[in-house]
């Protein structure tokens, strides 16, 4: 059985909401998963899972990172992920130029730790309809397959 590890950030509840759909998604599939906020989550947890997992939203015009994870992701591109499996995901507002840019940031973070990229990052447009939470849902379905196939 796969242990999964998400860490998530979430100013409205609209990530938090994304985060628990793809943590329901892992029990339904049989594994073992484990959800964190960011604030009480160290990038060395992901040394101890098999799929390591990150969904954040994007702050402001500027498309900046959240406060509330700023240091969690300068630490993570110090660790040595080889062999793990990771995902992003998170939400964001269109009307913005940079949209679900802190996702993208996560992505390219995680590639600098030798962790393999498992699924396409989902980037929700506000709060998770009914598409989002089957994209998320076939998200962690592919994170599953990708780490079943390695």
């Amino acid at each position: 059985m796969p242990k999964v590890m998400i860490v998530y950030a979430s100013l409205t509840g609209n990530t938090e909401q994304c985060a628990e759909i793809v943590e329901q998604t892992f029990r339904e599939l049989g594994a073992e998963v484990e959800l964190i906020e960011s604030y009480s989550a160290d990038p060395t947890y992901f040394e101890d899972v098999d799929i390591a997992i990150v969904g954040t939203y994007t702050y402001g015009t500027d498309a900046n990172l959240p406060d509330e994870i700023v240091d969690f992701y300068e630490e993570l591109e110090e660790l040595d992920l080889s062999g793990k499996i990771y995902g992003t995901f998170g939400s964001g507002d269109t009307f913005y130029e940079k949209y679900c840019k802190s996702v993208d940031d996560f992505s390219e973070q995680f590639d600098k730790t030798g962790a393999v990229k498992g699924a396409e990052s989902v980037k929700v447009d506000l709060d998770p309809e009914e598409e989002d939470t089957k994209n998320l849902q076939a998200f962690a379905k592919s994170l599953l397959d990708t780490f079943n196939n390695q």
